[in-house]
């Protein structure tokens, strides 16, 4: 196994990233919110031992990459995605989102389809009408009792210092506050074969997920035992789905 990592000038934007592998089609893996590229631990191996070449950039104020002035939205973390396809990449890639990870692969879909090959995207909804009544996970993030927690994964990377988490912090629970609020019905745009997957006690309701997928042009939709944490819960499971699906879609039906 090969891994290069460090830091990158992506149209300006001082960016980190990862790269397992040196050849083979390429799978840019996005990371959820507070999280860092280490989140897909369980997952860039296994898909480098398969073959692919697996990119894993953080994003803005997340993990090693640094902040930068102004708010952090899904559609400006789209833009930077877009970016480094563009500069970094070269080509069209798989894309693999993980909650908010989800949503900014879901928009580099509907903005450039030029960029995207395959898609999955996991436990993640797209707008309000999805969010698992009586949830507590954002309330959660936000109480005093997370910080450490959310610190842990900040702290020892951010170069922008641990006194620069409460900026993070601010920015995010307002990102979650008021997005995302994607119309579904514009999800015809999207021309990537896609794999909605989720656990079956996730924070995205199944009828949600089941939507997307229904209202994705190629979209097919996968439900495991698990939560919010599913990669990380099921990594065996996860990783042989992503494998298949990446590499060769669904099965044509037997009927």
């Amino acid at each position: 196994m090969t891994q290069q990592t460090g830091y990158l000038d992506v149209r300006g934007q001082r960016v980190w990233h990862a790269v397992h592998g040196s050849n083979g089609d390429p799978v840019v893996l996005l990371h959820g919110g507070f999280a860092s590229a280490d989140s897909w631990l369980l997952q860039a191996p296994a898909l480098e031992a398969a073959g692919f070449q697996v990119f894993v950039p953080e994003r803005r104020g997340h993990g090693r990459t640094p902040d930068v002035d102004g708010p952090i939205t899904y559609g400006l973390m789209a833009e930077d995605t877009v970016s480094y396809l563009d500069d970094v990449v070269g080509r069209a890639a798989h894309l693999v989102g993980w909650s908010d990870g989800a949503v900014v692969a879901l928009l580099v879909a509907m903005r450039r389809p030029d960029l995207v090959d395959r898609m999955v995207l996991i436990g993640q909804y797209f707008n309000s009408s999805g969010k698992v009544p009586g949830s507590t996970l954002l309330s959660m993030i936000a109480s005093p009792e997370a910080e450490g927690f959310l610190r842990g994964m900040y702290d020892p990377y951010s170069p922008d210092g641990p006194e620069h988490f409460a900026v993070v912090r601010d920015k995010l629970l307002a990102m979650f506050g008021s997005e995302p609020e994607i119309d579904l019905a514009d999800l015809a745009s999207v021309t990537a074969p896609t794999l909605v997957l989720q656990g079956d006690r996730d924070e995205v309701t199944l009828a949600h997920s089941a939507e997307v997928a229904d209202r994705l042009p190629d979209g097919r939709l996968a439900v495991i035992p698990g939560s919010h944490g599913l990669p990380i819960e099921q990594p065996k499971v996860v990783n042989e789905l992503l494998v298949g699906f990446l590499r060769d879609g669904v099965p044509d039906p037997l009927m």
